[in-house]
This record gives structure tokens, sequence and C-alpha cells, in this order.
């Protein structure tokens, strides 16, 4: 009886409603000093004077550490552009200067306030198209001495990273249109806002350093501390813990360099963490970005061509950021047929906090400007916004503008037709005199195809060991998908696959929980380590049973002589008996997903070249607007979303409704604004998270349409959710106002100013 399709409770379940399970953010080191971090008060200025004298001679302080202490390097997960303490120039508010570390967080605390600093506040860079100017102040004067691993990719100045896609055709186009529609679309920044800020405890013993963390990735931690610390990565172990929430803001490493050096000052253990204030004034938050969107239309309805310019606000760093251009040339022309299409993206250098990845990354905006743009076209034409959409609807074959085909593109049309029939469209949308509305809105995705590794060992009690660098960001990827395609595997239950925690010294490498790859690339490993594993188990069995080998199956907990039921081994059996002779049983496996078909030279600076293991999702949402105070109430919500496999329902649904919350929250109320280079909303309360009455319960309708790539044909399912959320829901604003919306978060003052606004068009379709 297999266990795939089915609703297994997670395995970490209880640890973490019990409140068994241990975060970084718990973890106590006997003889653990604390740390913390002398932040710069400024986007913006140059140390004109640093003195720690002082802090050093206070009560119970072990160390005070500037750049004067640390290896003067540059690190960075892409580009080496950062250094660890800002030592003339302040690149953005809340970077660091010093570290402290003390008996006591108030000791230390009392350190950082007793250091003397004097910084000369010169304009900060914040406006994206300004910061690009002939003459505008560079952020970083010396950046074509930044080493990268990358190809050779266009960057100047202020700007990070280009990337230009400009076929043959589009002015043609242009030339020969009935007519343009043009649309500007914003979008503000968005704070992950998970539970557990960043924390680690970092211990320096034996010339290495061993640091906890509860990370996302933790290789990539592993390297980016020995970057900052200049050691070779095998100077560096990371720990793994439980992770409390990261939705990518914890892919890269934040506190644990600072704390690793602190422990090899003071030879003791070294805690550092932030504080709420300190987490959301440092993370790096979804950038803010414009998006400029023409297109070509005939009179007939046909777009024949399409321009786009995407400008996203870098940061002051660059992280994992130089992907993200490639994104809107795959945004611009997925779903729909548009014809020939310009595409230019812009990274910008900003002093403000770097940003970096969030559930959905550069998706979720221009999915809303694509989605919003077609909503322009058939208000403009005059037609049904569904019907306009099915005209122009991908089907099986139909290409990316990179080149890529998408051979199995129809299932966009069936998830159309799901969310029809579940609320039918004429219904919704016809005229009833109220602020009602509803939208539409599509998607295609990827699942992030980097590489992963899984050791699986056969305990002496049949139990069978996962040791994988791959972790949970809370999606139970790991400890429901992983655990069910394992136990699925050997016929064992759930609850004998025994996860191993994340360790960088004895896990092979793992990209990390990110991009939904878990269950599909880490899946498609632990599906090669379980037949590795097999083959060990087998020759053993082979042994006991006096049986050849190639006749051993290994199923229901045991290893059986095929057509002879009666002769069976269990796997404890087979495991006490290894113990004893040929030693523990091990299998190992590796996966990356394949390249797929994609023309290389469609663009300069496509660092992120096509879409891994493309999945197809429709929303729609149905919205009630108070015309007196300009709030926006989400009535209904529907989601059709293809998974390959939905390897545990119950999971899959919980994304959805969580991929939807999260999109809601970016729609409606989360917003990190910036001023002068400092972020406005400082604290949570003032960042207006949703609560559990402005979410409504999602219909989730799971498309299976199984992917030959996947374990059991599962793709990916828990970044998607999020990346329709603002365009369905922005057109159904619109609609219900009959005003077009066009930015990101959709404020009460932004549906106000647009009921004010002449031409309310009462008969938007």
């Amino acid at each position: 009886m297999t266990v795939i399709g089915t609703a297994v409770v997670r395995t970490d379940g209880e640890a973490k409603v019990r409140g068994d399970a241990l975060y970084t953010v718990d973890l106590e080191v006997a003889g653990q000093l604390h740390g913390r971090l002398l932040r710069s008060p400024v986007p913006a200025g140059v140390i004109r004077y640093l003195d720690t004298t002082a802090a050093r001679a206070l009560p119970g302080v072990r160390a005070v550490l500037t750049a004067a202490d640390a290896p003067a390097v540059r690190a960075g997960w892409l580009v080496k552009d950062q250094v660890l303490f800002a030592s003339d120039r302040i690149r953005f508010e809340g970077e660091p200067i010093a570290a402290v570390a003390a008996d006591t967080v108030e000791e230390a605390q009392a350190a950082v306030d007793a250091i003397v600093l004097e910084i000369e506040e010169l304009p900060a860079v914040c406006d994206l198209e300004a910061a690009l100017d002939a003459g505008a102040p560079l952020i970083h004067p010396d950046w074509e001495r930044y080493e990268t691993d990358l190809p050779p990719f266009p960057r100047r100045g202020n700007l990070a990273c280009e990337m230009v896609s400009d076929p043959p055709g589009v002015d043609e186009a242009f030339a020969r249109a009935d007519f343009v529609v043009e649309g500007e679309y914003r979008a503000d920044r968005q704070y992950q806002a998970y539970l557990e800020p960043k924390s680690t405890v970092a211990v320096y013993e034996d010339g290495r350093f061993i640091v906890h963390t509860g990370s996302q990735y933790p290789f990539n931690v592993r390297d980016r501390v020995a970057q900052f610390l200049d050691v070779r990565p095998s100077a560096v172990r990371i720990v793994g813990h439980h992770i409390g929430g990261g939705f990518g803001a914890k892919l890269d490493a934040a506190l644990e360099p600072y704390a690793a050096l602190l422990a090899r000052a003071t030879r003791r253990p070294v805690r550092l963490a932030n504080t709420r204030a300190e987490d959301l004034l440092t993370c790096p938050s979804r950038e803010n970005a414009i998006v400029r969107i023409r297109s070509a239309v005939t009179k007939t309805g046909e777009i024949i061509g399409r321009d786009v310019v995407c400008y996203m606000d870098n940061g002051a760093y660059c992280g994992e950021m130089p992907l993200m251009p490639g994104l809107p040339l795959h945004m611009a022309g997925a779903n729909y047929r548009v014809g020939p299409t310009r595409v230019i993206s812009r990274l910008v250098y900003t002093n403000t906090t770097p940003t970096g990845a969030f559930r959905g990354v550069g998706g979720t905006y221009c999915c809303f400007a694509v989605e919003r743009h077609m909503d322009d076209i058939a208000d403009r034409l005059g037609v049904d916004r569904r019907e306009f959409r099915l005209r122009h609807l991908f089907e099986d074959g139909d290409r990316l503008l990179n080149g890529q085909p998408l051979d199995d593109a129809g299932i966009l049309r069936e998830a159309f037709d799901a969310v029809e029939e579940r609320a039918p469209w004429k219904t919704l949308a016809a005229p009833n005199g109220r602020y009602r509305g509803v939208g539409l809105a599509a998607a295609t995705w990827l699942v992030n195809p980097m590489p992963a590794s899984v050791t699986l060992r056969l305990n002496d009690d049949g139990t069978v060991g996962l040791i994988t660098a791959a972790n949970d960001n809370g999606s139970g990827a790991v400890h429901t998908g992983l655990v069910q395609i394992l136990a699925d595997e050997f016929g064992v239950s759930p609850t004998d696959v025994i996860v191993n925690a994340p360790d960088t010294d004895l896990a092979g490498y793992d990209a990390g929980s990110q991009g939904s790859r878990t269950t599909h690339v880490v899946g498609r490993a632990t599906q090669e380590a379980a037949a590795n594993l097999k083959r060990a188990i087998a020759d053993v069995a082979a042994t006991l049973l006096e049986a050849a080998p190639d006749d051993i199956e290994i199923r229901s907990g045991g290893a059986h002589v095929r057509g002879v039921p009666s002769r069976v081994v269990s796997l404890s059996e087979i495991g006490r008996a290894s113990k004893a002779t040929t030693g523990t049983l091990t299998g190992s496996g590796n996966y990356a997903s394949p390249l797929p078909e994609f023309n290389p030279a469609c663009a300069s600076g496509l660092l992120f070249p096509c879409l891994w293991t493309p999945s197809y999702h429709v929303h729609l949402a149905e919205v009630e607007v108070d015309p007196v105070t300009g709030n926006v109430h989400v009535l209904r919500y529907v989601v059709a979303q293809e998974v390959g496999r939905a390897i545990n329902p119950v999971a899959v649904a919980g994304q959805i409704q969580g991929g939807v919350a999260q999109g809601l929250g970016y729609t409606l109320f989360e917003n990190l604004r910036i001023e002068d280079g400092r972020y406005v909303e400082r604290t949570l309360e003032n960042y207006r998270l949703p609560v559990a009455v402005d979410i409504p319960p999602v219909e989730a309708i799971v498309l299976e349409h199984a992917f030959a790539e996947g374990p059991h044909g599962a793709r990916g399912v828990a970044e998607p959710p999020i990346l329709p959320v603002a365009a369905a829901i922005g057109n159904a604003v619109s609609h219900a106002i009959g005003q077009p919306i066009t930015k990101i978060p959709i404020t009460p003052e932004d549906v106000l100013a647009a009921l004010a606004s002449p031409g309310r068009n009462g008969s938007r379709r």
C-alpha cells in the first residue's frame, strides 16, 4: 500500500506543536557570550571618526571588533561587492560598523552605545531612474574591480546588471498597429515577516568555525562565512536547526560571519540575534520595481508586438539579485501570444537595504503588470476580459520569448475551465450596481533546478536514515514529501524514516529550500539513493535467503524472494546482519534538473536563462470595495494549480492557502516605503500584516498532470500560489471601481483617489 497521495502527518509536527523543537533563537551553549552590532544610523555617508576605547573598558565586554579586525576582503553570492564592516563609506541604514561580544546582552548593548561614531551624512541615492543618470553619485565607485564567478554581463556605475532582448520585428509591429496601449505598474517592498528573527551561535574550535543557524541554504551560508573570514570553506561547518520561517530571506549569510569572527577573537561561543526592529531594517526584502509595458494591438484584438522596460531595486549590495533581470523576459511573453517583444531589465544599486529572494522572487510584480495590462487592453477594445485572454492563450508547444517550448502549456486552458466551472465568470462579472468586482490572472512558473545530494542509511532496527542538507522552510517538504517518497520506496511507515538535521560536514551539497525545489529535485535524488541502498540490501538479503540478488525485491519493510511469498527477511534483520558483517548499508543519490531547450542568443545579460519544470496557474478573486473608506474586502478566492502529483494533498492545500494569504498581504496591506533612504515602516505594527479576518477561505482546485522527470510525477508547489494574487485582486478592484489600479499595495488612499478621478466607467467587462 502506497503512502503517495495521502495526508501523512509531518514527522516534525508533534515536536513543533508541543514546543519541543529547538530553533536557533532558543539555542544556548555553555560558556556563550552575547553579541551586538553597531549599525549605521544613516543610509549614505562617510565615516569621519570611530573610537571603541570606552566600549572596550566596560564591564563584561570581551571583544569589540571593527573593519580593522577583519580580513580586508569583499564577499558576495554572485558579485563580490560587500564588506563585513563599513570602514569609510556607508551604503545603507543598518550597515554594520562594529561588533561587540560581552557576558550579557545588556552589557553588549551598553558597549555598542559607548562607541563614538561620527558620520558625514550624504544625500541618499534612492530613485531607480535618477540613479542611472549621468553624474549621479556612485554607490560603488570601484565597481569595476569587483570579482564575479558569473559569465560576463552588462553592468556599469549604479547599474548592477542589465538584461536586453531586442528581437527583430518589434518596431514594425508598432508601426502597423491600429492603436498602442501603454501602462506603468509599480510595486513596493515586502518584508518576509517570519516568526523567528535571524539568529546564530558560533564556536571556534581547533581552527574551525562551527556555526549553528536556521538557514534555508546551509552550504551558501558556509561559503559566505568562509569568504568574509578569508578561510577555505572546509574550515566552516554549518549545523542547521528548525527554521521559524524564511520565505527566501534566510538563503544567504546575515549574522553568521560576525558571530564567527567574535568567537575566534574571544575563544568563546558567541550568540548573536536580531531584534525585530533590526530584522525588519536589514532583511533582504522583496525589491520595489517599476514595469512599463506598451502593446501594439490591431482593431480585431490581436496583440502583435510588445515593449517592456523593468527597473528593479538592488539596494546597496547584490546578493543573488543579478539573476533577477532575466525574469521579466520570461513573464512578458508567458501565458499569452503577444508577438515579437523587446524587454529591457535594469537592476539598480541604491542607498537602501540590499534586497533579495522572497517567495515568487520578481514574478509577483511582473505578473501584476502583465495581467493588469491584459485587462487594460480588453477595456480599450471593449471586450470581455476572460474571453480576450482565451483568444491569446498559449497552447501545447508554444514558446516563451527565450525560445523555450512549453510542451504542455495547454494545461492553462484546463485551469481556466476548472475555475470557470467553480466560479462562472458571466455571473460574477455582470454589472450589479454595487462596488463589487472580479478579476482573473494566470501564471507560468518554474522549479529551482539546482543540485541535490542525499545519503540513506539502513539502521540496524530497520529504520531508514535520511541525510541531506535540504531542510524545511516551514513547508514540510522534507518531513512530508521526502519522507513519503522514501517510505514508499521501502514499504515502511513514515515514522520509520529518521530525518537528520542539515550539517555541511555530514551531508552532500544541496542548493537549499528555495523555489519549490525540495520535493521535486531532492525527491529525485532520494529515489536514486533508495535504488542504490536497495542494491546493497539485496546483496545481504540474498545471502540470508540463499537466493540470487536479482531475485530479491524490497517492499513492505523487508526483502522478498520473487515468487516465493514465504521467503522474506525484515529490514531490521538485514540491518543487524550487515552491522556484524559488511557494516552499515548506505546509498547515495544526486540530481539536478536538466537544462531545457532555449535560445541563448535571445538576450544579453540573461543570467536566469529559462523556466525549469514549468507549472501553470489560474486565479480568480472577487472583491467588494467600501466607497467611503476605500477598504477592499476579498469575498472569494479560487485557485487552479498544476502540481504534477500531490504527494501529500493536505500539505499542498496548506501551501496554496499560505501563498494566497501572503500575496493578499502584499497586495492590500504590507509595505516598506522608502523616504530619503530610510524605511517609513519600522515595526510590525506599522508594517500592517493581514490578520485572519482579512483572508478568505481559498478554494483550491489541484490539477495533476504527472511530470516525467519528477518523483511520482511531482512538480513544485509552494512558490507559485503567491504569483497571481496581486494581479487577480488588482483586476477585481479595477473592475469594482471602474478605474485602473496600477500599483501595489493597493491602499485605501489609492482607491479613494481613483474613485474621485473623472471618467469612472461602470460598465467594465
